[in-house]
């Protein structure tokens, strides 16, 4: 019997309601399938899913199978949609078989029909990534644009999948770059969700639109803060994308970056000229996030960004002197600053009493918003000392992008301040020699 042929490979397929015929077909061995078909074989079966031979054969790109089927045997009646109604064409896109595609266009079995999802054979191309075979379709295909149930088009699929030969294609051939989904997700947020930065960088490139759609709780800048993107931050700025776009919770990216704490993507949002005083639905600005999230680093960050741009909004308003080349609003590490940072610590521990700190921030000129950021971080009855201390390298920071001495500068002040024993002391300790016209600062 011709079924003995195929009984070892018939064991591991029974459970899934194979018959030998769909095995046949499985396989592409067009010798057997004659066999079984004199011997009787029920050429119409269908296994569990609702799979026949053609479904079988164009799914594994067995061209002669389908030709047997179809040309020898004439059933066409075979062409109909599985149990998740998909038709031979649709399977064949969905495995991206170039031959396959061609011979059933070749039978008139091309297909405009969609699955059970609403994908059509472009779709499902698309979202597999078979540029050979979205080319193929696109020639015979005109409603690019529709959509399935999600609402979600063949480019949208295939920037969603990563693939960007197929979206250029699409693109190309006439596609929406800016689409909405059911659900409000455009083409460039899920390419920043899904972090394809190069599909990103295509759309981009290809003038999609940047601008927030009202049902979209982030901006795409949002996103690319959340998921912790920083190229993608980088480009978007570079493509003009608004820095201080609200989501819906009222927030700026900056919110979202200071309560997360990541200090890359705080220091490029400042570095940029975010606005720092946008408040949240909650009223709070993006140094109270931070500071509320016990990020001393970040909160740190901010309220030298806002003393640098204050100041330079003061004094230097027309200033083109190279100095935001070296910007940087990070902690300090450098090694021209090491003295200076060393007498100011042992300011901050081994001088200043409480509330020392406060007063010297205050004649610093230091807001209470910053005065009360900095005292958020409680750790004790000591906490003074790291108040202070923290206080003063954010006053360093801004002495030295104002080119001048640190030593002299402190000195003064706190002669000023009625601080003239700490002002001997600190110079005394002081090495006058710093560099202060260094780029290293932070």
């Amino acid at each position: 019997m011709v079924y003995d042929e195929l009984h070892l490979l018939s064991l591991g397929r029974r459970m899934h309601g194979l018959t030998v015929i769909h095995l046949a077909a499985w396989t592409g061995n067009l010798d057997i399938m004659r066999k079984l078909v004199k011997a009787g074989a029920d050429q119409k079966a269908k296994n569990e899913e609702g799979m026949n031979v053609l479904h079988f054969a164009a799914e594994n790109n067995n061209v002669k199978i389908i030709d047997y089927f179809l040309q020898d045997l004439h059933l066409y009646d075979l062409n109909k949609p599985d149990g998740k109604g998909k038709k031979p064409f649709l399977l064949a896109s969905e495995k991206g078989h170039v031959d396959m595609i061609n011979n059933l266009i070749t039978l008139k079995l091309f297909t405009s029909e969609k699955d059970k999802e609403g994908n059509t054979a472009l779709h499902i191309a698309a979202k597999n990534g078979h540029s050979k075979v979205v080319e193929i379709l696109l020639e015979q295909w005109e409603q690019i644009n529709d959509v399935n149930q999600n609402g979600e088009t063949p480019f949208y699929l295939s920037v969603k999948g990563g693939h960007e030969k197929c979206a250029e294609l699409l693109l190309e051939a006439g596609s929406y770059i800016n689409v909405l989904t059911h659900n409000s997700s455009s083409t460039l947020q899920i390419a920043i969700q899904n972090r394809h930065l190069s599909l990103v960088t295509f759309l981009i490139d290809n003038n999609i639109d940047l601008v927030p759609k009202p049902k979209q709780k982030n901006s795409p800048l949002h996103l690319a803060v959340i998921h912790n993107h920083l190229p993608v931050v980088k480009s978007l700025l570079d493509a003009n994308h608004d820095i201080n776009s609200l989501n819906h919770r009222q927030e700026t990216p900056l919110h979202l970056a200071a309560d997360l704490g990541n200090v890359e993507l705080v220091e490029v949002l400042l570095k940029a000229g975010c606005d720092l005083k946008t408040t949240d639905k909650h009223g709070k600005t993006a140094l109270a996030v931070a500071s509320r999230s016990n990020h001393a680093l970040i909160g740190d960050m901010i309220i030298k960004a806002e003393r640098y741009y204050a100041m330079k909004q003061e004094h230097l308003p027309h200033s083109d002197d190279g100095s935001d080349l070296c910007l940087s609003f990070k902690q300090d590490h450098s090694t021209q600053t090491k003295q200076i940072r060393s007498s100011l610590w042992n300011l901050a521990y081994n001088q200043l009493k409480p509330q020392e700190w406060k007063k010297m921030a205050l004649f610093w000129k230091f807001t209470n918003e910053q005065i009360k950021a900095i005292e958020e971080q409680w750790t004790g009855e000591k906490s003074y000392k790291e108040h202070g201390n923290r206080m003063l390298l954010i006053w360093l920071h801004g002495t030295l992008l104002a080119h001048q001495n640190p030593v002299k500068h402190i000195y003064e002040n706190l002669v000023e301040a009625g601080f003239q024993p700490l002002a001997e002391k600190i110079r005394a300790a002081s090495s006058t020699g710093m560099d202060s016209r260094k780029c290293a600062v932070s």
